[in-house]
């Protein structure tokens, strides 16, 4: 245990420099005296970590140095070739870069994990996109991707409904949701989230720009996914069913004293589509709009049937 956080203390310095003990121990989850011992081991190792005094310090490898640890264990080649997301990356415009890169580790493991890395990506495969529905066509993601990776402000068309606006934005990180890819970005009337899919039109302008300070895009992510999840318009569906249809509505849903059901919708005619499928199997109660619509429904069916 204590060689693998050795080995990653020594990868953290080695990839982003200059961090602190707090930082450090942070990363690693144990104390800031454990990470001191750490680096005192390190060094006694003949590993050349530094310490960088005053208030601004922390510890850092000296003189450029650099590890060559390929110390990769069978299980950590066979996560890393069964989590390749070739779609993803080829929207981004790195197909050709991740592809190259698998080889590159592949080449570099011993024979043995070779076979087992080869094995897991023929045995599992990650399929992003979601059940019946087309994919977002994302033609500017790449040129996207590039403004975010190189903090260049972006000029969008973007279309809002019927209508396209033209946008000036922060571009600070992308999120691949459900097979959607979403855009982070800062205006100057504050945060937004923007579908790359809705994209008409992407300019990448002279102007840097830097994140806010403390940004981080998986916490500002969990933040507002949270919050537009709470905000949509939800609606109560009172209904008679099986235990056999309650396994197939989801988790939103409650069971009253007298064993009625109330499940929960975004919309009315989600309820609608959602419950005709299952005849007369689910029988609405509330609210009576749903229930006259969906009998009415059925009263037409039954009347072409019989006229057939």
């Amino acid at each position: 245990m204590r060689a693998t956080r050795l080995v990653s203390l020594l990868l953290l310095l080695q990839t982003r420099g200059l961090l602190t003990a707090a930082e450090l121990a942070e990363r690693l989850e144990v104390s800031v005296r454990t990470v001191h011992r750490d680096v005192e081991s390190l060094a006694a190792a003949g590993v050349p970590v530094e310490a960088v005094r005053g208030p601004a310090g922390g510890y850092r490898l000296a003189g450029g140095y650099r590890t060559r640890l390929t110390g990769l264990t069978a299980d950590e080649a066979e996560a890393l070739f069964a989590a390749g997301m070739p779609g993803p990356a080829a929207e981004l415009g790195l197909g050709g870069e991740l592809a190259t890169a698998r080889l590159k580790v592949l080449a570099a493991l011993p024979a043995e994990l070779q076979e087992r890395a080869t094995a897991a990506s023929r045995l599992f495969h990650l399929d992003t996109r979601g059940w019946f529905r087309a994919g977002d066509r994302v033609p500017h993601l790449p040129a996207i991707a590039e403004a975010v990776w190189h903090r260049r402000r972006v000029r969008l068309r973007y279309r809002e409904g019927p209508r396209t606006v033209q946008r000036t934005i922060d571009p600070l990180g992308l999120v691949l949701k459900g097979g959607a890819w979403y855009l982070v970005a800062r205006r100057s009337v504050g945060m937004r989230v923007y579908r790359v899919s809705r994209v008409a039109g992407v300019r990448a302008l002279e102007q840097r720009c830097e994140p806010p300070a403390g940004f981080e895009l998986a916490a500002f992510w969990d933040e507002w996914s949270r919050a537009f999840e709470q905000g949509r318009p939800r609606i109560e569906v009172t209904v008679r069913i099986s235990a056999d249809v309650r396994r197939h509505l989801g988790d939103d849903q409650r069971v009253e004293a007298d064993g009625r059901v109330v499940v929960g919708f975004q919309t009315l005619d989600d309820a609608y589509r959602e419950l005709l499928r299952f005849g007369a199997d689910a029988e609405v109660l509330e609210p009576r709009e749903l229930r006259e619509r969906i009998a009415q429904t059925a009263a037409a069916t039954a009347a072409l049937y019989h006229a057939a």
